[in-house]
């Protein structure tokens, strides 16, 4: 069994010197954190030689030479996915970092929709699936990372179908408005991609309820309790608050390289205050926004002048991007403007880098700086935040965080602030600054707690084990599914018996479900599977269904069956009459009838039924989320105000059905005695309606669930198509 790490970018860089290939670490909180998980490998079950990582290598190479870096990588347990420089321009720095990126930041202005890009990223996914592919065995663990890789799950289960998938998403996923930005194709074609998985991890609560407002909006798959049920799968949806390597960071900052480094800083900076502003070049920073509150605070706070200094860094990043270059050139207009205003002979209020940091520097500037200002305007997670508590070992320092951050769902005891007001960033620091350090302690040491205890390699442990139970899940359907083995058991018993009866519902059981119930009428392939069954003197065909008489006798008038209408309180057997089950009191009706018409016009597309002894009121033409909302009140209340009558009131594919509790399919079927007059019984359905059938029927019947929910039923199949295929498989069988 090995695990397959998927990134885009392979933990390692190649640059080119001369005719030379140099090969270094990359930098970033995924490889480091992924990194930090495989080398633990060791103590568990996964050895630390079971793995690969797979990715681009960071540059484009000749071919002849492909084949030389792709041996050298392996050895190393490194795959690399060569991709030409023009096409990786489109991918990654065109529809990567300028649709994708800003729109999920929910700089959607800044969004570009090219259909060229759009390609190119569909090639690169693509590209990715054959390496995989290609080295995947049955038991393999593929683990993909982050927006790049979107389409990625579906691709590869489209070619093996029984993989084991998960998807982290590492960035935001934006609110259902904010995501229908994107051409229709494409964003069908992200959540379909997504779904590919059997676990998509998401860093926040938020950012998984999005996903699932997205998916039950735009496809039209509801969840229950992060499960979304597939014609062929359960998919599970769940947070995940990726941690650091804590204790890397804190020895780090205990290292003696470490102590001289903070012992170089501090000598620059004697008496000094020092506020620490380290970030990456980006516009989801909020890096100018933190500046004019430092700003503001100087203004107001002329007391601190001379004795508080930022340093002020930012990592170079996207050179080359205009966006990118003009933000640079707005930061150091705007320090030079306030080194301008504020600086004395001996005191300069900003200090201004532009270059990055590792290791030992890095560390010294967490241990240093007395207050750590990380204000995001979005950001998924954002592990600067973790990694300077961890750096502080001695309980002390102040963190002022964006309540834009993920991070700021478990770091609580932080001073959070909204990185758009800049006043609530100046208190935010002057705040800070006055904190004491018995009170830096107490809050420090809860969240330092949290941090180490939530670790990099737990947030892995934690992904990969829920991944390992919701295939688990996956198979405890596996079983019930009507495999070819099962079929040939029920042909074998079919074909043996001298009479049999057969249960069929109709809706989403003999045809899909479609927007207009009336328009939903047995096509003709139908038909003649249905004449050709009933036709047979064994069988005994009984369509029992949630329709009206009128309705079936319209469709069925033709074919030698028997009829079981609105769930069972009309029944029309063979070559007979309707007749009524129950004598019922329709007296609630009128009650019930002002709710739903309430009710109905609340939400566009939604309509009520009435029925000889029912009520469905149907929201399938209506927006889906709204539509779930509605209907969930609507079906609460009904519940309450129904407390005392003997009416059942259940929620069904898209409708809201109320009837006698006396009367169901289960008492409907009993009515033909089937276990006393036949040896072949057969019951196909889908809904909860049916779920009263199956568990009337004898344990001997095969009874069959359209669809891979939970059933009493013996055996399910994905779709109404699968159920077709059976009764042509028995027909053929003769």
């Amino acid at each position: 069994m090995k695990l397959f790490v998927i990134s885009n970018r392979l933990p390692v860089t190649f640059t080119k010197e001369n005719d030379d290939y140099l090969i270094n670490k990359s930098s970033g909180g995924l490889v480091s954190g992924i990194s930090a998980y495989l080398a633990s490998m060791n103590s568990s079950s996964l050895d630390k030689s079971n793995y690969y990582w797979v990715g681009w290598p960071g540059l484009s190479f000749p071919d002849k030479k492909q084949t030389e870096i792709k041996q050298d990588l392996l050895k190393k347990k490194l795959v690399p996915v060569f991709i030409n420089e023009k096409t990786m321009d489109k991918f990654y720095f065109g529809f990567c970092n300028k649709t994708i990126w800003p729109l999920f930041h929910y700089f959607s202005a800044y969004t570009l929709y090219d259909n060229d890009m759009w390609e190119n990223y569909k090639f690169v996914n693509e590209k990715f699936c054959e390496i995989i592919c290609d080295m995947v065995e049955p038991n393999d663990t593929i683990w993909i990372h982050d927006y790049h890789l979107m389409l990625l799950p579906a691709l590869i289960r489209k070619k093996i179908n029984n993989a084991k998938i998960g998807f982290f998403l590492h960035i935001p996923f934006p609110h259902f408005e904010i995501f229908r930005f994107l051409p229709r194709a494409w964003r069908d074609k992200i959540l379909r991609g997504l779904l590919g998985a059997d676990l998509i991890g998401f860093h926040t609560n938020d950012y998984s309820r999005y996903f699932l407002g997205s998916v039950l909006r735009l496809l039209g798959f509801d969840n229950h309790l992060g499960e979304i049920q597939l014609d062929d799968r359960i998919v599970k949806v769940d947070t995940f608050q990726m941690g650091i390597d804590f204790k890397s960071f804190e020895n780090l900052a205990r290292s003696e390289k470490t102590k001289t480094e903070c012992s170089l800083l501090k000598r620059g900076l004697p008496n000094q205050k020092i506020i620490l502003s380290i970030d990456r070049l980006d516009y989801t920073k909020g890096i100018l926004n933190r500046l004019r509150g430092y700003q503001l605070f100087l203004e107001k706070n002329p007391e601190w002048h001379g004795k508080v200094t930022m340093l002020a860094i930012t990592v170079p990043s996207r050179i080359g991007v205009e966006k990118y270059n003009q933000m640079k050139r707005e930061i150091d207009e705007i320090i030079g403007k306030i080194n301008g205003l504020y600086s004395t002979l001996i005191w300069n209020p900003i200090i201004y880098q532009y270059r990055s940091f590792y290791g030992e520097q890095l560390s010294a500037l967490y241990k240093l700086s007395d207050i750590a200002l990380v204000t995001p305007l979005r950001d998924g997670m954002n592990l600067i935040s973790k990694e300077y508590l961890a750096s502080r070992t001695d309980n002390t320092g102040v963190l002022v965080l964006s309540e834009m951050a993920g991070a700021s769902k478990e770091m609580i005891e932080t001073i959070t602030i909204n990185p758009n007001h800049i006043e609530n960033i100046a208190d935010a620091i002057k705040k800070a600054l006055e904190m004491k350090k018995e009170e830096q302690i107490y809050r420090n040491m809860a969240i330092r707690k949290r941090l180490k205890a939530n670790d990099v390699i737990k947030w892995a442990n934690n992904f990969l084990v829920s991944l390992i139970h919701i295939k688990s899940k996956q198979r405890t359907f596996e079983k019930k599914y009507l495999d070819d083995n099962i079929k040939n058991e029920i042909i074998k018993d079919y074909k043996k018996a001298k009479k049999k009866i057969i249960f069929l519902d109709y809706d989403g059981t003999l045809v899909p479900f479609v927007d207009d119930p009336a328009r939903a009428e047995p096509d003709k392939i139908l038909m003649n599977l249905l004449t050709e069954l009933a036709n047979d003197q064994s069988v005994h065909l009984v369509i029992i269904s949630g329709r009206e008489c009128e309705t079936l006798d319209k469709w069925f008038w033709s074919i030698k069956c028997s009829l079981v209408a609105e769930h069972g309180v009309w029944i029309k057997k063979r070559l007979k009459k309707w007749k009524i089950f129950r004598k019922l009191d329709d007296k609630w009706k009128l009650q019930i009838k002002p709710y739903l018409e309430t009710y109905s016009k609340m939400l566009a597309g939604s309509f009520y039924e009435e029925k000889s002894h029912s009520l469905v009121w149907h929201f399938r033409k209506s927006d889906k989320l709204h539509g779930e909302m509605v209907s969930n009140e609507l079906t609460d209340n009904l519940k309450n105000i129904t407390a005392r009558m003997s009416l059942h009131v259940v929620k069904g594919h898209d409708i809201v059905e109320i009837k006698s509790i006396d009367i169901d399919k289960g008492t409907a079927v009993k009515d033909f005695n089937p276990e006393s007059n036949y040896d072949f019984i057969l019951s196909i359905g889908d809904d909860w309606t049916d779920e009263d059938m199956f568990k009337a029927l004898p344990q001997n019947a095969y009874t069959i669930k359209v669809g891979m929910a939970k059933s009493y039923s013996r055996f399910n199949v994905y779709n109404f198509m699968e159920a077709r295929s059976l009764i042509k498989e028995l027909l053929n069988a003769k």
